[in-house]
């Protein structure tokens, strides 16, 4: 067995300025990468630059990260970098920003390196300085060594080979009271979907699976509070939706993702279908593949007496529609091409089980 997790992590209310130290040690000239708005809105942008400006650390802004960062976008990013040399990214956001950072702090340390790069496998994954500062509580991309891009020429999101963990995770469940319920709803059945995969893996070991246990534990106790106004939330509740994220990270980066974020990619690409609420419509099919007392056990420590159970959550927090058949064909036929994610099922998934998994309770 394995088991690697090299972030430093601090989780505590203003976590970003009670440490200054993170930022002084990683260089003399800061990248920062963010999306256009919430960074701003919820002011874990200002508090960042304030540490930086009273540190005497030079910055500049990127905040052209697009929700499914492409390939092309990090290719922008690290060349308008290297224009004023710097020597370190933090990461600001939700998952598209952060594994944004991961990629454009690889390139950095790799001049003359382009997009081919970032797909290469077997290269090596040296990076500048990182430091990751999450603001939704689902991706747990702060604590994970995964990357997942766009690729705008053929269409397909996924991960890429690099293994990237930043150095320092700054965790402050203020910022997420500046989110919206629908992506904190989004964001939480994301890490669900991570706790539940990332323990129902071939790759899952008696380490990852307590990652995914505490994961669970601290997500049962948040259920409700996402049908709450996020500006009622008060800090500690805030503050243990980042926490079961975080475990939901530290999970998923022993094992991986399994098939409900494998289908995923197409339908959020394809469909424009928000990542959390396309992972969710999968999970309650690959729940039913799993053994009777793994499910119930699985369901249990999230709180649902049943998967019907979860599938009204589900509905009453993403929404129930039903996708299209062509969507749902297209996202199996795409998974099918990808061996790797394929084995991560700890049972035999063929083209019918997907198909199973992606029509769980019936068609559009």
């Amino acid at each position: 067995m394995h088991y690697m997790m090299p972030t430093e992590v601090f989780e505590e209310d203003h976590a970003v300025a009670n440490h200054p130290e993170v930022f002084a040690r990683a260089g003399h000239t800061a990248l920062i990468v963010t999306g256009a708005h919430s960074a701003r809105a919820n002011g874990s942008l200002s508090d960042v630059t304030g540490v930086l400006t009273s540190l005497g650390i030079r910055w500049e802004v990127f905040d052209r990260v697009e929700e499914n960062p492409s390939t092309d976008t990090v290719c922008e990013a690290a060349d308008l970098v290297r224009t004023f040399g710097a020597d370190f990214v933090v990461g600001i956001g939700g998952g598209s920003p952060m594994d944004a950072a991961k990629a454009i702090a690889l390139l950095l340390a790799h001049p003359g390196k382009g997009k081919d790069f970032l797909d290469e496998k077997g290269a090596d994954s040296m990076r500048v300085p990182l430091i990751l500062i999450p603001t939704t509580c689902g991706t747990g991309s702060e604590v994970t060594p995964v990357s997942v891009l766009t690729r705008k020429d053929s269409g397909i999101k996924g991960s890429i080979p690099h293994r990237i963990f930043a150095d320092t995770a700054l965790l402050d469940g203020r910022y997420l009271s500046f989110a919206s319920a629908r992506i904190l709803r989004n964001t939480a059945v994301d890490a669900l979907g991570h706790l539940w995969e990332s323990w129902l893996n071939t790759d899952a070991t008696p380490y990852s699976r307590m990652c995914a246990e505490a994961g669970l534990s601290a997500w049962r106790e948040n259920r409700d509070l996402l049908f709450r106004d996020p500006k009622e939330l008060t800090i500690d509740e805030c503050a243990r939706l980042l926490r079961a994220s975080a475990f939901a990270g530290m999970a998923i980066a022993q094992t991986g993702t399994s098939l409900p974020h494998g289908l995923s990619y197409h339908v959020t690409v394809a469909g424009r279908i928000p990542h959390g609420q396309a992972i969710g419509y999968f999970e309650a099919g690959y729940l039913a593949q799993a053994p009777e007392n793994e499910r119930k056990k699985l369901l249990a420590a999230a709180g649902f007496s049943s998967l019907s159970d979860w599938q009204d959550f589900y509905q009453r927090a993403c929404g129930g529609e039903k996708l299209p058949k062509a969507l749902l064909t297209e996202a199996v036929d795409e998974l099918l091409a990808s061996p790797g994610k394929l084995k991560k099922a700890p049972f035999f998934a063929d083209r019918d089980v997907l198909l199973s998994i992606a029509f769980y309770g019936g068609e559009d």
